[in-house]
């Protein structure tokens, strides 16, 4: 899937910068037909085959507003959206958590409840309102099914030599796949320092940083590495042209295998430029088709629960998480304490 794409229009659009903002983030410019998403990498497709390439040309064709679009790691798009709240460029801000909720909480996200929000469960939106899931994912890894006989079953056996400079994970506080590695490490090894223990010693075998989950499953499906770390919804979706692909989850001291809900949520950006385009996509993108469409062209869950696919894609996704134990994070301490996670790991790997 193509990173940190930006086009021309875009180039010039964040280069010239909106006019002079009401509280309400409308405008002289609020009425130009374009709006302005920031967005993680995964929903995106390599070919123009992914969810957003859809619903994107889909919105402009009924509404006739254009959509543009910024690509980054989660950590990034926040980061950016940071640097430019005193003059916002973004509408839209889609990540991962634990960012969406370090968005809200740094109060670049504005309350609004996209037309069918109430159908989306509360685990998976802010109670402020601020942020709704538009796609819901779990985290994984990928592993090279040609080159391996088995998937991986434990942390454990990432140590062993035959994965020196075969594998890798994305840069935990830049990535949100990346940081994922650290919270399930945690929970599984039951605690931080034990975790920190793990990925030190894991270090040896690590290829080293990555901005960019999504840049690591074409190196796996070419055996450029064995295992990597990923998601559900982008992996399927690559899958379907990396046919070397295969998706595990490391197991937890129990044995079981174990992941947690990793949705792409979205939220309406403080004092957006076109506001209410920002509002207009974001119930364009919860509305029942868009959602029917998740796992057939997106490869991911439907955020609704009035949704139900019966897709091939949506049976394979029900399969692959088969057997699979979900825990749910404790994201009020992560959002609090995630630098000190992030610094924490720094320290204990040398990155």
């Amino acid at each position: 899937m193509p990173r940190n794409r930006l086009t021309p229009a875009v180039a010039l659009a964040l280069l010239a910068g909106p006019a002079l903002a009401a509280c309400d983030g409308s405008s002289a410019a609020s009425d130009a037909e374009v709006v302005t998403v920031y967005s993680t990498d995964g929903l995106k497709g390599e070919n123009g085959d992914g969810w957003y390439d859809k619903v994107f040309a889909d919105f402009e064709k009924q509404t006739g507003i254009k959509v543009e679009y910024v690509e980054g790691g989660s950590g990034e798009m926040v980061q950016r959206a940071v640097r430019e709240k005193s003059n916002p460029q973004a509408d839209v801000l889609v990540t991962l958590p634990p960012f969406i909720q370090q968005a809200g909480s740094r109060g670049l996200l504005q309350t609004y409840a996209p037309q069918g929000s109430e159908q989306v469960s509360g685990a998976d939106k802010a109670a402020d309102g601020t942020w709704t899931s538009v796609v819901n994912n779990y985290f994984g890894f990928v592993y090279n099914k040609k080159e391996l006989k088995r998937a991986p079953k434990t942390w454990d056996e990432l140590l062993d030599a035959r994965y020196r400079n075969k594998l890798q994970y994305s840069t935990p506080g830049v990535a949100g796949d990346g940081t994922a590695v650290l919270i399930k490490a945690v929970h599984d090894f039951g605690g931080k320092d034990e975790a920190l223990a793990y990925l030190k010693k894991l270090q040896a075998n690590n290829v080293g940083p990555s901005a960019s989950t999504g840049k690591l499953a074409p190196k796996v499906d070419k055996g450029e590495l064995l295992v990597a770390n990923g998601d559900v919804q982008m992996n399927h979706a690559q899958a379907k042209s990396m046919p070397n692909l295969g998706i595990w989850f490391p197991a937890g001291q129990d044995g079981r295998p174990t992941t947690f809900a990793l949705p792409y949520a979205a939220g309406l950006v403080t004092k957006a430029p076109h506001s209410e385009n920002g509002r207009k996509l974001l119930d364009f993108m919860l509305a029942r088709k868009q959602q029917q469409e998740v796992s057939e062209i997106g490869g991911g869950f439907s955020a609704r629960r009035d949704v139900t696919a019966t897709d091939a894609d949506a049976i394979a996704l029900t399969k692959i998480m088969d057997g699979v134990d979900v825990f749910e994070p404790d994201w009020a301490d992560i959002d609090k304490n995630l630098g000190s996670y992030v610094e924490d790991w720094k320290s204990a790997t040398g990155s």
